[in-house]
């Protein structure tokens, strides 16, 4: 499709003569004379355009002040920015650079090299495009497989266990009885941790965790309660994990103060634990949680014996709904787990590291800041 290039430029002749040439190279463009103007175009029109060049020195408002307002409205804060001026000094080029500006012509100018600069900024910008819808297809795709997989299966539970109680439990033995129970119970465990998950990244996607976090955080002088809690918010793994799988917490051994908030640490450790019994798949295998501590970081490292992570994977284990040969190992959860772990960790200024050996298991370590 042809783009839309808008061109600011309070000298009538010097813009009339860049729309003459952007029009010969087949761009549809749209002028104005100064910001206001320019924002006027851009409300008025259909679309938002493609590419926007602009002058500095304008009357009413000036280039600054455009990019500012066109920066501050989210539709239009991805369009690319030229400016093209005679103010050629440092500290205008600096200035425009921190104000979020793509690139910087001065005048005079060469043709040529203006058809190609903004060639360019149109390419990349499809590019960039072209990525992002690409990324936003296939994380709806895997949101469908999820919502059509994972929810439908601990609802199956629920509803079918529940039909069997509501029928004529008079002939039904207390052990039948409490199956039941205990089939209903689990679907029903499984759906509050999906829901769950959706909702802590949703807080994370907007930025209400991060703000959370903020007026939450202090310094915590003992984690032995935490470790307590997770320890118990573990069980519900431990109780659907394919094999027995023993959860070892090591005891914390002087450890410094550091710079948490509880909620939000157990949350991390409950899903790197979470994680390490679902993949731990070899008959009588051991989960660790231990800790250690150095000049910068309280160190947490979770340890299993499980299957192990092949070395081209790792570097997408974080990426939302990213789980690997789910299909060949029938994986309940929706692959969220370590992509909330890394982004509370990353909240905290802290530090992740991932270490692991295919077929011998993994140590996932997370540090936190010390207070």
């Amino acid at each position: 499709m042809t783009a839309t290039i808008l061109v600011l430029e309070d000298d009538k002749p010097l813009m009339e003569g860049i729309r003459d040439m952007l029009e010969l190279q087949g761009y549809r463009i749209l002028t104005a004379t100064n910001g206001v103007e320019g924002l006027r175009v851009m409300q008025s029109s259909s679309k938002p355009p493609d590419l926007i060049v602009s002058d500095i020195m304008m009357p009413e408002m000036d280039g600054y002040r455009f990019l500012e307002a066109v920066q501050s409205n989210p539709k239009w804060v991805d369009i690319p920015f030229i400016f093209l001026t005679a103010r050629g000094d440092k500290e205008d080029v600096r200035e425009g650079r921190m104000l979020g500006a793509d690139d910087y012509v001065i005048k005079p100018f060469d043709a040529d090299d203006l058809i190609v600069r903004i060639a360019s900024k149109l390419r990349r910008s499809r590019q960039l495009r072209q990525t992002q819808e690409t990324r936003l297809a296939e994380i709806k795709r895997r949101i469908l497989n999820v919502l059509h997989h994972e929810f439908r299966t601990p609802l199956t539970y629920v509803v079918a266990y529940s039909d069997l109680l509501e029928g004529d439990i008079s002939s039904m033995s207390l052990d039948e009885i409490k199956e039941l129970l205990s089939g209903v119970s689990s679907g029903a465990q499984r759906l509050r941790r999906l829901v769950e998950n959706f909702i802590l990244l949703v807080e994370i996607e907007t930025g209400e965790a991060a703000a959370t976090f903020a007026w939450r955080k202090h310094p915590i002088p003992d984690i032995t309660s935490i470790l307590s809690a997770v320890r118990e918010n573990a069980q519900y793994a431990l109780e659907v994990a394919k094999v027995r799988v023993t959860l070892e917490i090591v005891p914390p051994s002087n450890l410094p103060l550091l710079i948490s908030d509880e909620e939000f640490l157990k949350i991390v450790l409950t899903r790197l634990l979470d994680n390490a019994i679902k993949f731990s798949d070899k008959p009588d295998s051991v989960v660790t949680l231990s800790t250690s501590f150095d000049d910068r970081y309280v160190y947490f490292h979770v340890t299993d014996r499980g299957r192990g992570i092949p070395q081209e994977e790792l570097p997408k284990i974080f990426e939302i709904f990213y789980q690997i040969d789910r299909h060949k190992f029938e994986d309940q959860g929706i692959g969220a787990g370590l992509t909330i772990v890394k982004h509370i960790v990353e909240m905290h200024s802290g530090v992740i590291h991932v270490q692991s050996r295919l077929g011998e298991g993994s140590t996932f370590t997370i540090g936190i800041p010390r207070a």
